[in-house]
């Protein structure tokens, strides 16, 4: 008897492995070696053009992916529009007056269609157009695990209901929204690098430059002077997430955490842990040590869930399901 049970539980536990790497196994990063070789560069050209176009689009178009990936994993849901029948994930808090760049990754698909029609899903465009924002503003590579499909619908109350980040975050609180979707606290910190470039809306950092005691006197008195301490006024006024290098890739937002310069809560959170306050002081002194944690990072959020094999759609316009 015991004999048999233990064999029973190994071919169950051999079946679970099996059946547990079977979604990310179909991830691959030559999954378009064959159907559409030229996706990467077909991406690439439209980021490189938008980017080009205004430096802050690459920030805007790799948050895309981070929000897309939290909410029920990277899917694209976050680019489907509302219909008559569910409210999309767009007008969500976090994302509402927030979230941009859709009309790049209309373009990118337009241009992609073009060459591989009905090929390549909006969730790994997605994907690549992180990477290639990235790469743009002098960030490190990374290889880009592809074959996820388009979701089917979109949930706005998962949107709106904690699972983005929020900059308003305590330390615990943003550990566990990252345990949440299989993050650790090291993909965190690493990740969290990603606002050395891009700008954040006054409702964003209001309380942090008013309140908080935790921030240069002087940095604070900057950013009020752009923020108006009224809930209402100059809500939508923009300041660089990274003082010092705001549309360059690089280590500086950690050395900005340092001198207490973070602008957001959720930033200067960071160095209150002793785990990762000591990756930001690294991180501060060694940028390679942080673009390789960064890139490795991207892979492991790129994994969040994603749609295989049969589930979901290659969606022909990502803004909506296929008819």
């Amino acid at each position: 008897m015991a004999a048999s049970t233990t064999i029973a539980f190994a071919l169950i536990a051999c079946t679970l492995c099996f059946m547990s790497g079977t979604s990310l196994a179909r991830l691959t990063p030559n999954f378009y070696s064959k159907t559409c070789p030229q996706v990467f560069e077909v991406v690439g050209s439209v980021v490189r053009a938008a980017v080009s176009r205004e430096r802050r689009m690459g920030a805007s178009l790799l948050r895309l992916h981070f929000h897309d990936c939290f909410v029920n994993g990277c899917d694209a849901s976050i680019l489907l529009d509302d219909t008559p029948t569910f409210r999309g994930e767009k007008t969500a808090a976090p994302n509402n007056n927030s979230v941009r760049g859709f009309d790049v990754i209309d373009m990118i698909k337009s241009n992609v269609e073009r060459v591989c029609p009905g090929v390549v899903s909006c969730a790994d465009i997605l994907a690549i157009t992180a990477l290639k924002s990235v790469v743009a503003l002098g960030g490190p590579t990374w290889e880009v695990k592809l074959g996820r499909r388009d979701s089917k619908t979109a949930s706005f109350s998962a949107a709106n209901g904690g699972a983005i980040p929020s900059p308003q975050s305590s330390l615990t609180n943003l550990i566990n929204t990252f345990r949440a979707v299989g993050l650790s606290a090291h993909d965190m910190v690493a990740l969290s690098g990603a606002h050395t470039i891009g700008q954040a809306r006054c409702t964003s950092f209001r309380a942090h430059v008013y309140n908080d005691s935790n921030i240069d006197s002087l940095f604070a008195i900057l950013r009020q002077s752009n923020c108006p301490r009224s809930p209402g006024s100059g809500d939508n006024n923009l300041a660089p997430l990274d003082i010092s290098t705001p549309t360059r890739f690089d280590n500086h937002y950690y050395k900005n955490l340092i001198m207490h310069q973070g602008l957001l809560h959720s930033d200067q959170q960071l160095l209150s842990g002793g785990f990762t306050g000591s990756l930001v002081e690294r991180y501060s002194v060694n940028p390679m040590s942080f673009r390789v944690d960064f890139a490795a990072a991207m892979v492991n959020m790129g994994d969040i869930r994603p749609l295989t094999g049969a589930n979901g759609e290659i969606r022909k316009n990502c803004r909506v399901v296929n008819s």
